[in-house]
């Protein structure tokens, strides 16, 4: 059945390319030139010289029945072809590619299938060809096609937010493409500066999309210039720096628009908007927003960043008690929140289950197959002479490193005094914390004192509540003053409290120093070993038998 549909389409899109050389005047200097030559006249005409040779190239392929040229004259077709003809274009490949029988062919034939869905933003259609792409081309030695998928399937991670597993895809393909395909390349460096972005690391995505437009120049390849503008213009906003973030994003979106992006188009609106909203000139942003549902609306197109969209205007409109605007945008955002879960449970599903398991398997036959050619015994000597001396070196270094390292941080421990905690500049008041007024901050302070000088901190069991008892506080008040004036969280500073404790003792008192840490954590107060063991070594940087050993030594 899949074949006879393949095969009506071919034909009608067979009736339909005949239909088109009918029309047009191919002329006879075009007899007897390469198909290299006649790809080069493609990419370098304007649109009616531009039929002439797409017509040529795919009719010379047709009578020579050369079925990779074939293919690559539909691909053509394809490249220039107006929305709505691409996915034809895209099955005359696959039903072509299909009756050679040759994978890499196939595999390519669906992967150019896919990248059609991709650029509609239709994610699904756009997954399930790649990993079929993926089952032909895997069976091959061609290396452009592998790291191509492997390019494809990336972009479908990062958009689900498996950001770390795109990373590592990206710079793959970054190292293979650099040498072999300069567009590809800076692509790869494009989508990992966006994965950065996602994962938090603003400088190394500024230096990434600095790096590519630095590459682009020396390749002499500017196509991708303004998406790195538009990728730094977000990573500008996350950053605070509005201004720029504006510059960068309105400076990139006509080139973009110009390339009919519209989900660059519609991220950039985003960022514009939130950069606007940020600055507090609600007004300014309102337009942008709106810009990103009106495509959301024709093209479907949403990711999660782009959620807020519909939270911001629905925040605008309750603050100005627009109910009916309120109720629309609730009613957008349900509409966005059921894409986005059908979509992402969907995605998330087949590329864990297909490709990554695929690569597993792949993974697993390579290591048994690498097992089978080498002789059993003598694998597994030389693998467990490799790991016993291995494990030994490692041992070692780390050993000396960490003695290196206790060694500083005890030298630091004990020439200082145990750490006070940060007072007041005024008992009078000093800043006002949320709603606590100076007064109420002051007081709670003199009792911390107290508190601290009276040793109470050496209480098991004592939590906020606790202490908020015992200096007739409460708990909200007592943990904000805490982490605005002694800079930290209330379980540190108890922690902290004990452990500065502990070390006096073991400073002044030798018989102290005998005890066991089941011991020391009594006296500090602590409820089990264990947490006294981790506080004292992320409070002094070592365990609490060398620090005895060293004070032992002097």
């Amino acid at each position: 059945m899949l074949k006879i549909q393949f095969g009506l389409l071919f034909l009608c899109l067979a009736q339909e390319v005949s239909a088109g050389w009918n029309s047009l005047r191919l002329p006879d200097s075009l007899y007897g030139k390469s198909f290299d030559y006649l790809f080069d006249r493609i990419e370098e005409s304007e649109h009616s010289s531009q039929l002439v040779y797409l017509a040529y190239f795919l009719g010379k392929a047709k009578r020579e029945k050369n079925e990779q040229e074939i293919v690559n004259g539909y691909k053509n077709y394809l490249h220039y072809a107006p929305d709505k003809l691409k996915l034809v274009y895209a099955d005359s490949m696959i039903y072509t590619a299909r009756k050679s029988g040759n994978d890499a062919l196939i595999g390519s034939a669906y992967l150019s299938k896919g990248i059609v869905f991709y650029s509609f933003k239709k994610y699904k259609s756009a997954l399930d060809h790649y990993l079929i792409a993926d089952n032909f081309i895997s069976k091959t030695n061609d290396d452009y096609l592998i790291y191509k998928v492997k390019y494809n399937l990336a972009q479908i991670k990062y958009y689900l937010g498996f950001y770390d597993e795109a990373v590592s895809l990206f710079k793959e393909c970054i190292d293979y493409f650099n040498a072999h395909n300069p567009r590809a390349y800076l692509n790869s460096l494009h989508s990992l500066g966006l994965c950065y972005n996602r994962m938090g690391n603003y400088g190394l995505c500024s230096e990434i999309n600095e790096k590519g437009i630095q590459e682009g120049r020396r390749l002499s390849n500017e196509d991708m210039k303004v998406y790195f503008m538009h990728s730094e213009g977000i990573n500008q906003y996350f950053k605070s720096n509005y201004s720029d973030a504006l510059k960068n994003i309105n400076a990139s979106l006509p080139g973009i628009i110009k390339n009919k992006d519209f989900a660059n188009e519609s991220v950039g609106y985003f960022y514009l908007g939130k950069s606007y909203w940020d600055l507090h000139k609600h007004e300014k942003a309102l337009p942008y927003f709106m810009k990103v549902d009106r495509i959301f609306e024709s093209k479907n197109y949403i990711r999660p960043d782009l959620r807020q969209n519909y939270e911001l205007l629905i925040k605008y409109y309750k603050g100005r008690q627009d109910l009916s605007k309120e109720l629309f945008y609730i009613k957008k955002l349900l509409k966005a929140d059921s894409v986005l879960s059908s979509r992402y449970v969907y995605l998330s599903g087949r590329i864990r289950k297909v490709y990554d398991t695929k690569v597993l398997i792949e993974d697993k036959n390579k290591i048994e197959n690498l097992l089978n050619k080498r002789k059993y015994n003598d694998l597994i000597f030389s693998g467990i002479t490799i790991v016993l001396f291995s494990g030994l070196l490692f041992f070692a270094v780390t050993h000396f490193r960490s003695k290196k390292i206790y060694k500083l941080k005890f030298e630091q421990a004990m020439n200082k005094k145990a750490s006070l905690q940060p007072r007041v500049q005024s008992r009078n008041g000093g800043k006002v914390i949320d709603d606590i007024s100076k007064e109420t901050v002051a007081q709670i302070l003199r009792k911390l004192d107290k508190f601290e000088s009276d040793k109470k901190f050496l209480l098991k069991d004592l939590n906020a509540a606790k202490l908020a008892a015992i200096i007739n506080s409460n708990p909200k008040y007592l943990s904000s003053v805490i982490r605005n004036h002694k800079g930290k969280k209330f379980v540190t500073y108890i922690s902290d409290l004990k452990i500065d404790h502990i070390i006096t003792l073991l400073k002044e008192d030798k018989k102290i120093r005998k005890y066991s840490n089941k011991a020391l954590a009594d006296e500090a107060g602590f409820s089990t070993t264990q947490k006294f063991a981790q506080a004292f070594h992320a409070k002094t940087g070592c365990p609490t038998s060398f620090f005895i050993k060293e004070i032992n030594k002097i």
